[in-house]
């Protein structure tokens, strides 16, 4: 009898443990969509500190990247224990916030040239290459304003693993958010240190004597630019497409409109399975394009009225 509760018991929980694994690949998957865009972001933030000071810099961000997690795991169970209804809303206000961010980017893209981002990197060379300039302020500005981004991009990393969970017991859901917040912070911040050690590693292999030492180095040195480059189209991309995801999925007449497109395009001679697969993921991209540039220029207009108001006063 004893053997027979024992065994019932270790099913459970593997059970239980089953259910997690598959819940945390799952909120993994949803999120996967910010974490390109957290890393563009973070790696950016690092930029301009001294080769020696990068890698503690990475560090003091990770580690208030963890803070932000230990505040945002409680409260999200919280809000999932006693206020669940919020769950949705706070899924579209942070749906809306990923296509805003995606959308400002490719407003700025378009409406500043490249000699003003080229001047504005200049005087930020200037700045630190001024001896008066005191470097440890500045890091710990950069810190700040990394951490400040991260908790942002956190919240939204959480939020969209608690919609996944929200029907799970209590139990998976802190073990699923928790796993998450873990893989999250390590995986985005070991990824960001190699990331700003890449033209390091480059520089170093590049002065070796072997010829395919060098050549790597040089190809190195070559790839980390276009790395951030890279990294930042696809985080601008993921934005919108998981910005509309959520935004569609939790708003039934767009819900309805990507399955009913998908399932025409799904009876197209020869391709009408890949354009079935590819249709709702070009309606939630496309709707996050429209709602991002609606939350600008709401955005836009508020700032505008609000300047007014103060130039009045």
């Amino acid at each position: 009898m004893a053997a027979g509760s024992l065994l019932a018991l270790l099913d459970d929980i593997a059970s239980v443990l089953d259910d997690v694994t598959l819940m945390s690949k799952v909120a993994a998957k949803k999120t996967a969509g910010v974490l390109g865009d957290d890393l563009a972001l973070n790696a950016q933030q690092v930029t301009g500190v001294k080769a020696d000071r990068e890698l503690p810099v990475v560090w003091a961000v990770a580690k208030g990247s963890l803070m932000n997690k230990a505040i945002l795991v409680p409260a999200a169970l919280l809000i999932s224990a006693f206020i669940p209804w919020l769950i949705i809303p706070l899924l579209m206000i942070g749906g809306a916030f990923l296509c805003y961010e995606g959308f400002e980017k490719l407003a700025h893209k378009f409406l500043h040239s490249a000699e003003e981002d080229a001047a504005n990197e200049e005087r930020l060379a200037a700045a630190l290459a001024d001896s008066n300039v005191d470097m440890c302020a500045v890091e710990k500005d950069k810190i700040k304003g990394a951490i400040r981004t991260d908790f942002i991009l956190s919240a939204e990393i959480i939020v969209i693993s608690l919609g996944t969970v929200a029907a799970m017991p209590f139990l998976q859901q802190f073990s699923v958010l928790v796993i998450i917040a873990l893989v999250m912070t390590v995986g985005v911040y070991g990824l960001v240190a190699g990331i700003v050690k890449l033209d390091d590693a480059g520089l170093y292999l590049s002065r070796k004597t072997s010829g395919f030492a060098r050549g790597l180095g040089r190809l190195l040195l070559a790839a980390a630019p276009r790395l951030m480059k890279f990294l930042s189209i696809v985080g601008t991309a993921a934005m919108f497409m998981v910005g509309g995801g959520i935004i569609g999925h939790n708003w039934e007449p767009l819900h309805h409109f990507a399955v009913g497109a998908a399932e025409k395009m799904g009876t197209v001679p020869g391709v009408g399975g890949v354009l079935e697969a590819i249709t709702p993921v070009v309606i939630d991209a496309l709707a996050g394009v429209i709602v991002g540039g609606l939350v600008l220029l709401v955005v836009t207009v508020v700032n505008k009225l609000r300047g007014k108001k103060a130039a009045a006063h």
